[in-house]
Formats: structure tokens, sequence, C-alpha cells
């Protein structure tokens, strides 16, 4: 699942690298709420939704890509995209297992959210809808705090 997401948005080194400036993960926090908001809206301008839609998928692709590579990588959000490219990696350098089993019941939290999400969507029901964003937001947080500990954890981020 990690990887399809990652084929999925067409990650490359120069991407990674330029994901790791902190206005890019900082901002890529609004691109769920975005998309609700997008879904939302079929309820007030019908097909119409489909134009912010579209433009909220390109700002979720564009985001990695649209920053400059950070000065320094010793920022909180710097430091989770490293670790997530090593979590990433992990069949070619080893995690420790409690990082990879908290990431993956972490994303198990995110998936939970999104159900809730997508089925607030779907009814048009304000507290589901509003509901499933903060935990699936709330899980990708602690994820990457985790992702941050796990290159801490590692020579690479000593």
């Amino acid at each position: 699942m990690f990887r399809f997401s990652e084929r999925l948005m067409g990650m490359d080194e120069e991407a990674w690298a330029r994901h790791a400036n902190p206005w890019s993960v900082y901002t890529r926090f609004t691109c769920l709420p975005l998309i609700a908001l997008s879904v939302w809206s079929r309820d007030w301008i019908g097909w119409w939704c489909l134009g912010p839609l579209a433009l909220a998928l390109i700002w979720t692709w564009a985001n990695p890509r649209l920053f400059k590579r950070p000065a320094a990588t010793d920022s909180w959000a710097a430091q989770g995209v490293m670790g997530e490219r090593l979590f990433l990696n992990r069949s070619t350098v080893p995690v420790p297992l409690h990082h990879v089993r908290m990431a993956y019941w972490l994303t198990g939290v995110s998936a939970l959210g999104m159900v809730m999400l997508i089925y607030g969507l779907a009814v048009l029901d304000p507290g589901t809808t509003i509901g499933g964003l903060m935990v699936t937001v709330g899980g990708k947080a602690w994820f990457v705090d985790r992702m941050v500990w796990l290159y801490r954890d590692t020579a690479v981020g000593r």
C-alpha cells in the first residue's frame, strides 16, 4: 500500500527532496480537506464541483514538487519526510520492528478515518465528515511524527 501510494504520486528522488521542505509538508495537510470540500460542494453547485475537485487533486500531486529543497534538514517536517523514505526502503535497509508495527497501526487509523469521511461525504453528514477528516489527518500527522522518531533512531539521523 505504501509503495502503491508512492508510485501513484510519481515520487522520484527530486520530488522527495523538495517535499522535505517544511512548507511542502505543512501545506500538504490542506489536500484532504480541499478534496472533501470539493466533493461536498456537489450539494451546492452540482457537477461544477468537478472543477474544484480537479484543482484539489492537481494541488495534491504538485505540492511535493512546488517547493525548493530545504536549506537544512533539521526540522520536524524534513525529518518526517526522510524517515518516511527510510520506511519505504525497509526491504533494503532494515527498520526496527516497533516502527513498522506503529506505521501499520497508524495507517489503519487513517483508513478508518477515510471510511468515516467517505460515508460522511456520501450522505452529506457534517459531523461524520469532519470526524473522518480529523481521524485521517490526525493519523497522518502521528505517522509523520513516528517517521521523525524512526529517522532519529537510525544512524542516518544521528
